[in-house]
């Protein structure tokens, strides 16, 4: 049996967070994770890997999450990879602004155990490109 190795593109800039989970994504089988601390050579990855999901932080170095976001549902080779949001900012306007450009989801990182989120990545990639 053949596993299809899912890419995932991880952009936190917290090194703990980061860190914590890329070991619970690189955990499952068939992930394969690349993290960046910042928005800048994320989104050059992004363009050039065309990664199976995308978990974004907002608040980064450089550009945030937003822009990132912004940047890929402008760009037709990058509008259909999935999105999931993964911050603190729990305040409506970022959450209500993220969806409206595209995002799959938006999880609240205190609100979900790496678990969790690596059950809705799961979802996602389920639903988004079979």
């Amino acid at each position: 049996q053949i596993i299809c190795m899912k890419k995932i593109i991880l952009v936190e800039d917290d090194r703990f967070l980061s860190k914590m989970y890329y070991d619970k994504l690189s955990g499952e089988a068939n992930f394969q994770v690349t993290t960046f601390e910042s928005g800048e050579p994320a989104l050059l990855s992004i363009k050039n890997e065309n990664p199976d999901l995308v978990l974004l932080d907002i608040l980064l170095p450089d550009m945030n999450g937003i822009q990132i976001l912004k940047a890929m549902k402008q760009d037709a080779r990058l509008a259909k990879i999935p999105v999931l949001m993964l911050t603190n900012l729990n305040e409506k306007d970022y959450i209500q602004e993220a969806l409206a450009l595209g995002a799959d989801g938006y999880l609240i990182k205190a609100h979900f155990t790496p678990g969790e989120v690596v059950d809705k990545i799961k979802q996602i990639l389920r639903t988004k490109r079979a």
